[in-house]
């Protein structure tokens, strides 16, 4: 569907100032609702009652979560303050979203394990990797070649949520498939040289300009590419982009039901595993937090919480009859 000259503006103005696609999409989504909930009304037009009015219909009406109704609020902001160049006041009046978040689904080891059985090749890596190393969906697609650092058996994750870097555990038993997969990309890239109409793949301008010769390199190439070219958006130049993440959720989702796994199975169930099964196994906290990239512990405290709420925290009555 074709956007409004203004929300296209406000794309192009995010667009210049590197915000990530995810981040676009996003904040575009809630300014449109934005502004279809008052009438179609421009936002340079709406003052802080407005914006208050509808966070509180968000709230109340939508019954969203609180870093939903924050997105929102971000996103209202910064076209109010950064696009728009108007200021906005502190926005205390609103109602405040109460909606508690799930508690995380997790696997048992065993669950994990009939899981893995149902995939194969390329799909059961990407799993194992997601569970083994507890990477988020997008951090596992956008893996590079080079991210894979064989000789200290971990992985490079860059601008992971919140645009942070960190380093990751890699399982021992994933580094021979790794190197097979790592020969698979090869081939392909060998491949795609050859077509005349292949540019290379995908590098943000600043590392485009610094490397000029790395969209056509093996280690920039990404570990799991699609299985076909496509034309970038933005330059449109043929590129090969990573493997699709809807195509992913599919695998898993299909051996879950495969493998009888009655529990709701997501790509972010393995990476909730991963974290309660290395805090299971001894590991403390601080080292949890630090492998799944969280900024605050508060977010990784989650998983002691629901350790502690079974048999091995707190022990029933029942079991005293």
């Amino acid at each position: 569907m074709r956007q409004s000259p203004f929300l296209q503006s406000v794309e192009s103005f995010m667009r210049v100032r590197r915000y990530s696609k995810r981040t676009i999409s996003s904040y575009l989504y809630w300014v449109k609702y934005f502004i279809l909930f008052h009438s179609k009304q421009h936002p340079k037009n709406l003052d802080d009652s407005h914006i208050e009015q509808f966070l509180t219909f968000l709230a109340t009406e939508r019954n969203v979560s609180a870093s939903t109704q924050a997105i929102a609020l971000n996103a209202i902001v910064f076209v109010k303050t950064k696009f728009l160049n108007q200021k906005v006041g502190d926005l205390s009046a609103f109602s405040k979203a109460s909606r508690q978040c799930k508690l995380p689904v997790v696997l048992t080891k065993e669950e994990v394990s009939k899981l893995l059985n149902q995939l194969s090749g390329v799909p059961k890596l990407m799993v194992s990797l997601m569970y083994g190393s507890g990477l988020r969906r997008i951090e596992l697609v956008r893996l590079r070649v080079k991210d894979v650092d064989f000789d200290m058996c971990q992985l490079q994750i860059w601008n992971g949520k919140g645009g942070k870097h960190r380093l990751v555990t890699l399982a021992l038993e994933l580094l021979e498939p790794l190197g097979f997969q790592v020969q698979r990309v090869k081939a392909v890239l060998t491949e795609d040289l050859q077509n005349k109409i292949y540019t290379g793949v995908w590098l943000p301008d600043a590392l485009a300009r610094k490397y000029p010769n790395a969209q056509r390199q093996l280690g920039w190439h990404y570990l799991f590419p699609a299985s076909r070219l496509s034309i970038d958006p933005e330059s449109n130049c043929w590129r090969r982009h990573h493997y699709d993440e809807s195509a992913l959720n599919k695998c898993i989702s299909q051996a879950a039901k495969k493998a009888e796994i009655s529990k709701q199975v997501t790509s972010h169930t393995l990476r909730h595993s991963f974290a309660t099964h290395l805090l299971q196994s001894g590991a403390d906290i601080r080292t949890v937090q630090q492998q799944l990239g969280h900024a605050d512990v508060k977010t990784t405290e989650i998983y002691t919480h629901v350790l502690k709420q079974g048999a091995h925290g707190v022990r029933s009555p029942l079991s005293n009859l």
